[in-house]
């Protein structure tokens, strides 16, 4: 990462702050009291100045049809229109991918369910999708595309008239966080991401018992996305993962942990990340499986000495109100996948992994009767009226049904998304700053205030809620067998 020559010059307090390592070492010879020690927190980020618009609790105009248009339609993306396809109020209107084979699938299986022929816009041009979006009345416009053309597809959506929601994460550098901020301030469009472990069910019930004060005051949450992908980052067919990952070193997937954190902790509303640490083991296992593929198939000796993220990344994050964030990455070994979620509060803990989930109050942990009890006493609305349809569906245990039911009820009925640019922006932030961090001997990094102060006033989200009056509902299933997915 390369900074701001002028903020790096004020931030490591060459000025004579005495904020370098001559300077901590005479401070240490002067026995100076470690309280009087502040070390000085970066910052490489430009200040943007005044909010235009409060996208927070922004309510768009209802639309009687959201009328959608997929960019992307790989394994996500096709999913992704297969599940829309249940949703009533719902026209998939057009599709763009650079290979017209898979737009010819999502075709044929809308043309199954008997559903209108969305155009096609699928030759192999790199740039088609912007036709589409220029072309096409959209309302809403779905990115399932690799991760570095995220940002510049929602500006070019939100620019072309039309909500974006995004993969994960939203951008990966500083200005392109930024630059989804402004747009969406200023065209008064969504930029949502999608994701999805927001909406799995656990998450949303301690949600829920969050807000009715069952833990008390949250005064941590350890989160982490953990999975084995050594053979999925290395996949002929995918080269845009491994080119994502080689030459970079940091939390560059933070969102699935990251997300359900922000959401208890009021992240935007009320409360705002602060600064960071992050700190990362080396790579002992990624380098030598490049080079143990290369001598038995020479497409991989472009990639030898090229992976530089560790095995383990650990970032800690402090709030402005002084709660913290533990936040883990690691997909370079051989060990079972887990998403840590365990909510810290004055008066009780949750955890969600290692299985099974569990809820501590007052030192223990509840029994598996009581366990039930809360479970009925505080599953929240949302889950009552789509939960069981949703782990019908599927997609990840139903949470990604949910998560695109959620953001259809938003859109018909009017109401203010649960992720905004904001949150975008913010989570999506953690993917730049814990790389310059890692870079730069893990000192303290600021991270940006994407709502210019609107936080101190915004309403905390209302997801478990799902007071969306009805208007949506889910379109009676022609046929539901193996091969539906």
């Amino acid at each position: 990462m390369k900074t701001n020559r002028r903020n790096f010059i004020k931030a490591a307090g060459i000025a004579g702050t005495g904020v370098v390592t001559g300077g901590m070492a005479s401070c240490a010879q002067k026995e100076t009291p470690a309280a009087e020690i502040k070390p000085q927190i970066w910052d490489i980020s430009e200040n943007k100045g005044s909010q235009v618009f409060n996208m927070s609790g922004y309510a768009a105009p209802k639309l009687d049809v959201v009328r959608v248009g997929y960019i992307g339609i790989g394994g996500r993306g096709m999913a992704a229109v297969k599940r829309m396809a249940l949703l009533e109020g719902v026209e998939i209107k057009a599709l763009s991918d650079l290979l017209p084979e898979r737009v010819k699938e999502a075709q044929e299986y809308l043309k199954k369910r008997g559903m209108p022929e969305p155009k096609v816009y699928a030759d192999g041009s790199q740039e088609l999708w912007k036709e589409m979006c220029e072309k096409e009345d959209l309302d809403l416009i779905y990115i399932a595309t690799p991760r570095d053309l995220h940002p510049s597809m929602c500006v070019y959506a939100m620019e072309s008239g039309a909500h974006a929601a995004t993969e994960i994460p939203a951008a990966r550098k500083m200005d392109e966080c930024w630059q989804l901020v402004e747009t969406s301030e200023k065209t008064k469009k969504h930029c949502s991401m999608i994701e999805n472990c927001v909406y799995d069910f656990w998450e949303l019930l301690i949600l829920n018992m969050v807000r009715q004060g069952f833990f008390g005051e949250i005064v941590h949450v350890d989160a982490a996305y953990i999975a084995n992908q050594i053979n999925t980052n290395l996949r002929k067919d995918l080269e845009w993962r491994t080119r994502e990952f080689i030459n970079r070193d940091g939390n560059i997937y933070p969102t699935h942990g990251l997300g359900p954190a922000c959401q208890v902790l009021n992240i935007n509303r009320g409360d705002r990340m602060d600064f960071m640490v992050s700190v990362s083991s080396a790579d002992f296992t990624m380098g030598k499986e490049i080079e143990k593929r290369a001598q038995e198939d020479d497409y991989y000796k472009q990639f030898i000495g090229q992976w530089k993220l560790g095995n383990v990344n650990t970032s800690v994050i402090k709030t402005v109100n002084g709660k913290t964030i533990k936040l883990q990455y690691n997909v370079g070994n051989p060990r079972p996948g887990t998403r840590v979620f365990w909510v810290v509060g004055t008066e009780g803990i949750a955890k969600k992994q290692p299985f099974p989930s569990r809820i501590s109050k007052g030192g223990g942990w509840v029994s598996e009767e009581e366990l039930t009890a809360l479970q009925e006493k505080y599953t929240p609305p949302i889950i009552k009226i789509v939960g069981d349809m949703a782990k019908k569906v599927g997609g990840h245990g139903g949470m990604d049904f949910l998560m695109q039911w959620r953001l259809i009820d938003c859109l018909r009925n009017g109401l203010p998304l649960d992720m905004d640019c904001y949150d975008a922006a913010a989570w999506s932030s953690i993917v730049p700053l814990s790389e310059w961090c890692v870079a730069n001997n893990s000192v303290p990094v600021r991270i940006p205030d994407f709502t210019r102060g609107g936080y101190k006033t915004n309403a905390p989200v209302d997801v478990e809620m799902a007071r969306g009056g009805g208007n949506t509902g889910i379109k009676q299933i022609i046929r539901f067998d193996d091969d539906y997915f």
